[in-house]
């Protein structure tokens, strides 16, 4: 069963907002480096939106050969188009991904029946394994825990990223779909620690574009039920955590960057840099940390 911390990457960009390939290549290889468990691009983290079809088949092009098979491999759709979802799961598992990360989709505001059809035909029309993404607060609806157990029956979907913050709402999906092939991701780094310990398989973590090898480790004593070194990690950069979720994702992760000399770049419209005060908050964290 696919367990671990994935990355989900920034898109680099250049001082003109053009794709950083090299940039990227460096980022890609830090990760590797860290022995972190995947690498999920094109998400929200990584500006999926606003990026143009060719950029998004370089970006794949480059992060599946700089991985080079040593990392799991798992793009995001960002997509609330059935066509446009399938045919960019086409292309990633074209260009040599693991997984299609499946954005609900957004802003249509479907009932639980319409997206429990919408990831059925998703699913039939993919040859690599699906990876369901609950955003709440992202795309205006909630998947239910009861949803859920719908949604794990169905071939070839084999996980969620779920970004609903509510443990209880996690530990029912658990509790729902328990005894099925079928895992639960959160997509948040602040509930990585309580909810690895309860039965979840993992994290998508935004943190892991800083810190990766930090991620990994608290990642892997809770698999291994090193659960009082995991909490240890938990505290000591919680902080650095929330920070990274100041304002709006993926401002203060680009600007964290930006403070590591890493590559990170500006961000496109309508995204705008970090606020000055918030700025300053990161660096702090970051500097009490030894990261800066």
């Amino acid at each position: 069963m696919i367990t671990g911390a994935f990355t989900l990457l920034i898109t680099p960009f250049d001082k003109n907002l053009n794709l950083d390939e090299e940039g990227l290549r460096n980022l890609v290889r830090r990760q590797v480096q860290s022995g972190i468990h995947g690498i999920a691009p094109l998400g929200v983290t990584g500006e999926n939106p606003a990026l143009t079809e060719s950029e998004i088949q370089k970006l794949i092009e480059i992060v599946v050969d700089e991985s080079g098979g040593k990392c799991k491999i798992a793009p995001d759709t960002c997509s609330n188009n059935l066509e446009q979802t399938i045919n960019r799961i086409k292309l990633y598992q074209d260009m040599g991904c693991d997984y299609a990360v499946v954005f609900v989709p957004f802003l249509v505001l479907p009932s639980q029946s319409g997206v429990v059809e919408f990831y059925e035909r998703v699913a039939s029309s993919s040859e690599i394994p699906i990876i369901i993404h609950n955003a709440p607060a992202r795309v205006g609806i909630n998947i239910e825990p009861e949803t859920y157990v719908k949604l794990a029956q169905i071939d070839n979907i084999i996980a969620t990223k779920d970004g609903n913050k509510a443990m209880d709402h996690l530990a029912k999906i658990l509790h729902l779909t328990r005894g099925q092939e079928f895992v639960v991701f959160t997509g948040k780094d602040t509930t990585a620690y309580p909810f690895l310990s309860f039965g979840g398989s993992g994290v998508f973590t935004v943190a892991g574009n800083i810190v990766p090898e930090v991620m990994r480790n608290l990642v892997d004593h809770c698999l291994k039920g090193e659960f009082d070194k995991a909490k240890e990690i938990h505290h000591r950069y919680y902080s650095l955590f929330e920070a990274l979720r100041m304002e709006t994702n993926p401002m203060a992760a680009k600007e964290a960057l930006s403070l590591m000399g890493l590559p990170g770049g500006g961000l496109r419209i309508p995204l705008t840099r970090l606020s000055e005060p918030k700025r300053e908050i990161l660096k702090k964290i970051m500097k009490e940390e030894g990261l800066i």
